[in-house]
């Protein structure tokens, strides 16, 4: 669910003036999953504006007190939301912990990196959601650890079914500040891609792992 309306558009077009998302439904791009797939998120761009980053830090802020009032730390999900993490965590006063896709294979062996004492409320950072399953790991971890985990925040989703299913299953409540149709809507609106690419687009959502085959 999006935080709001207006913030998902501000988020789309941020994301798209600086190249942080890509359209190219004529020249697909392949995810490290095998997908083929006309869209490319990579908000770890956002790190080099300090204005967006800035922006970012501010929205989640905002939405993670009004939501669910200070919490005790906030965790990023490693590794492309370590960054803005720390910095959510920093504008709050708060501590910071991320979370590893799996542990270390040495040393203390932590996935969860940082001080993190059991029964600590966390809200969690993401950058972008796509199925879920990773961020939805990082959560069991910190569950795992001790941490009551009240919700997740991320940047963008892409809005597939089976992502909305894993977080009603798992009992996550997961907010973005921005999402898929609204940046096809504003993409469109702003010339980024023609009507006809709008609607390429629209498919490739319906069944992303098939599309281009």
């Amino acid at each position: 669910m999006i935080i709001n309306t207006d913030t998902a558009k501000k988020t789309a077009e941020l994301l798209l003036q600086i190249n942080a998302i890509k359209l190219n439904p004529k020249n697909p791009f392949t995810w490290a999953s095998g997908w083929k797939s006309p869209i490319y998120c990579d908000n770890r761009v956002t790190l080099s504006f300090p204005p967006i980053r800035n922006y970012i830090r501010e929205e989640f802020s905002k939405h993670i007190e009004k939501e669910y009032g200070k919490p005790d730390v906030i965790a990023g999900v490693a590794t492309g939301a370590i960054g803005i993490g720390m910095l959510v965590a920093e504008y709050m006063g708060l501590p910071f912990v991320y979370v590893r896709p799996e542990p270390k294979k040495h040393g203390r062996q932590n996935q969860v990196e940082g001080f993190l004492q059991k029964g600590q409320n966390v809200v969690v950072i993401e950058d972008l959601i796509s199925t879920g399953k990773s961020s939805l790991l990082a959560v069991e971890a910190l569950k795992e650890a001790g941490a009551n985990v009240k919700g997740m925040v991320a940047i963008f989703t892409y809005g597939f079914d089976v992502a909305v299913e894993n977080f009603k299953a798992a009992n996550v409540n997961l907010h973005t500040l921005g999402n898929y149709d609204t940046l096809l809507e504003l993409a469109v609106s702003k010339q980024y891609i023609t009507e006809t690419e709008q609607q390429t687009l629209k498919e490739w959502r319906v069944s992303p792992g098939t599309w281009g085959q």
